[in-house]
């Protein structure tokens, strides 16, 4: 919205800043830090008032949560209230991939609120079911993946590009829409299943998405792509100023997230911050660098899916407790100490991430 004040600009003025990504980032990280501060503590009174005994605790998870009883849920309000408001304010919002993502943030955003009010209501851990709210996310996503192959360059559309080899492209046809469909609903559940520890999800995803908003500045510009010998989508620096957003809304929730949590972001930010990520990496073309970058939230499925196909398999465990950082709780690491090693992880992977972008 405040791009338009560029109008007002002779080309040498205050008003001439409005004009560069870097500048309306900046801006849109403030802004949506500033929104967490000053909405965060009302939010979270509010939802205590109407949730009472907050968000229900699993019976067979670490005993240590059970202190955590009465905690309100859908923080991720916070998070999405500030990133939107901040993007819409900041973005261009004639930009086809700004608004894919921030489409596809708040459908997910959406989704997670209802599973979040039904487990809230009902005070079970049973919320949406799985085939409901698995079927929403697909049906986003697709409309998503058809979105973001219609505005690729026509060299790229429905196109693999594979980090490292700078020429090597496979071509998906047809098969496009639904690996992109996979991505974002690979992303919003494997953040999902991250989310059990405080802090443990928002800093990995504030993480993953400095990292992918570097990237999209990069592939959104011409010079940077011909340098780096990446390929060109033009349109996808705005969505740099998303991330920012992004990371300034996390910034603020994680404030009141911090141990011992004031609130839970629950499904509702969870599933809208993770869809994000994956809606970002299909709008950039960098797919397979999520899966690197986002390392933290694979390992974090594939422990899941692990375990749940080793016991139907044979009755027996391979993890004390699956998603893996309850297992480490049930090894006596302390809660501090598996969200800090986590962020650590994460940072690492991050940097593996960005060195895709030079090693050619």
């Amino acid at each position: 919205m405040l791009y338009l004040l560029t109008a007002l600009s002779d080309g040498g003025d205050f008003f001439n800043l409005f004009r560069y990504i870097t500048f309306r980032a900046g801006g849109a990280f403030m802004t949506a830090l500033i929104f967490g501060f000053v909405f965060g503590k009302p939010l979270i009174n509010a939802l205590r008032r109407k949730q009472g005994k907050g968000q229900p605790i699993r019976e067979d998870g670490p005993e240590g949560h059970f202190a955590k009883a009465g905690t309100p849920t859908m923080g991720g309000l916070l998070i999405v209230g500030a990133l939107t408001f901040s993007t819409v304010l900041w973005a261009r919002m004639d930009n086809p991939f700004v608004l894919m993502v921030l489409f596809v943030t708040l459908c997910y955003a959406a989704i997670g609120f209802t599973d979040d009010y039904a487990k809230v209501t009902k005070q079970s851990t049973d919320g949406l079911s799985g085939k409901a709210r698995l079927a929403a996310g697909f049906l986003v996503a697709a409309i998503a993946g058809f979105w973001a192959a219609s505005y690729h360059p026509e060299g790229l559309s429905n196109q693999l590009a594979f980090p490292v080899f700078k020429d090597m492209l496979l071509n998906l046809s047809f098969l496009f829409v639904p690996f992109a469909m996979l991505v974002i609903v690979g992303a919003a559940n494997a953040v999902n299943f991250t989310d059990g520890l405080d802090g443990l999800a928002v800093m990995p995803v504030m993480i993953a998405a400095a990292t992918f908003g570097i990237i999209a500045y990069f592939v959104g510009r011409a010079d940077f792509t011909e340098y780096l010998d990446v390929h060109y989508v033009d349109g996808t620096g705005e969505i740099t100023i998303f991330c920012a957003a992004l990371i300034g809304g996390g910034l603020g929730f994680l404030w009141y997230n911090a141990p011992p949590a004031a609130v839970f972001m629950g499904d509702t930010g969870s599933l809208a911050l993770g869809g994000a990520l994956g809606a970002i990496a299909v709008a950039t073309k960098h797919e397979i660098v999520l899966a690197i970058v986002g390392g933290l939230f694979v390992m974090e499925t594939l422990s899941v899916i692990i375990q749940v196909a080793y016991f139907k398999r044979t009755g027996k465990r391979v993890f004390l407790m699956a998603p893996i950082h309850h297992h480490y709780e049930k090894k006596g690491w302390s809660e501090p100490q598996i969200v800090i090693r986590f962020w650590i992880i994460s940072l690492i992977l991050a940097m593996i991430g960005l060195a895709t972008l030079k090693i050619r």
